[in-house]
């Protein structure tokens, strides 16, 4: 019956809609009213294949960030140039967009478990479990979840693990991307952590300029490219090299870095 038809993940795609519906709604404000989110590349949006894309971003809240991509992807479809005016783009979102986020985070409450049946794919992170520092191994059904998400759609992914900016990227994104040899599309965006707290849940100040740019999908030779190789292609695609710090003042690092301590109280 179409009315309870699922994703590979179970999810019924009715309840699914509804909820993107309204998160939509209920969020459209924190970028196109209280801030203003400035928007380039809707038009490789609309150039990419319906399956088998993996947007590669940095990250600078839980939430807000991909919250964004859903509202600029949904809108880009739907004909808006660089734009997330007029919002009847909810009315028919794409369903088989999922995002890569921690177990831990997406199972905390009733408001992260909407957020996961929204398109979560939860998996265990390897170097990092309830504020501490750990170390083990990757789940293969984690990395298999991803490869399904990947046949099914569009996945988002933040490689870097952590809304701190300039750390290093973690290898499984480059292990994905050889294995299940995706579209990759570099996604960076800016003016976030300034807008909301660390969750990005709460708007922190308003009156803030957002920016969201979507590239051209990179050239990667799936079979030949070394993990480093990519891994180094990525950081410099979504501006997390460390050569992009010799570009940053002294003065605006340590004042992100006294931010970040600061959201991390």
């Amino acid at each position: 019956m179409a009315l309870f038809k699922r994703n590979p993940f179970g999810h019924i795609l009715f309840l699914k809609k509804w909820l993107i519906r309204i998160m939509g709604m209920l969020t459209h404000q924190r970028y196109k009213g209280f801030n203003t989110l400035e928007i380039e590349g809707s038009d490789v949006i609309r150039n990419l294949p319906e399956k088998n894309v993996l947007f590669v971003s940095n990250h600078q809240t839980y939430f807000a960030d991909v919250v964004a991509m859903f509202h600029v992807f949904n809108a880009s479809l739907s004909g808006r140039e660089d734009s997330i005016k007029n919002l009847a783009y909810l009315w028919n979102p794409k369903l088989d967009v999922y995002y890569v986020a921690a177990a831990e985070t997406m199972k905390k409450n009733l408001l992260t478990k909407l957020f996961a049946y929204a398109g979560a794919i939860n998996i265990e992170r390897t170097w990092r479990s309830e504020g501490k520092d750990v170390k083990r191994q990757v789940k293969m059904s984690d990395i298999s979840s991803i490869g399904l998400a990947l046949e099914n759609g569009w996945v988002i992914t933040f490689p870097q693990g952590t809304t701190t900016p300039w750390k290093p990227l973690r290898k499984g994104t480059a292990h994905i991307i050889k294995k299940y040899k995706p579209v990759v599309v570099p996604v960076v965006i800016d003016g976030f952590r300034r807008s909301f707290d660390k969750k990005g849940l709460r708007i922190k100040k308003k009156g803030i300029l957002q920016s969201m740019v979507i590239k051209e999908p990179l050239d990667i030779d799936y079979e030949n490219e070394s993990f480093d190789s990519i891994i180094e292609k990525l950081e410099y695609a979504i501006e997390q090299h460390p050569s992009f710090l010799k570009v940053i003042s002294k003065k605006d690092l340590l004042a992100m870095e006294e931010e970040n301590k600061q959201r991390n109280w």
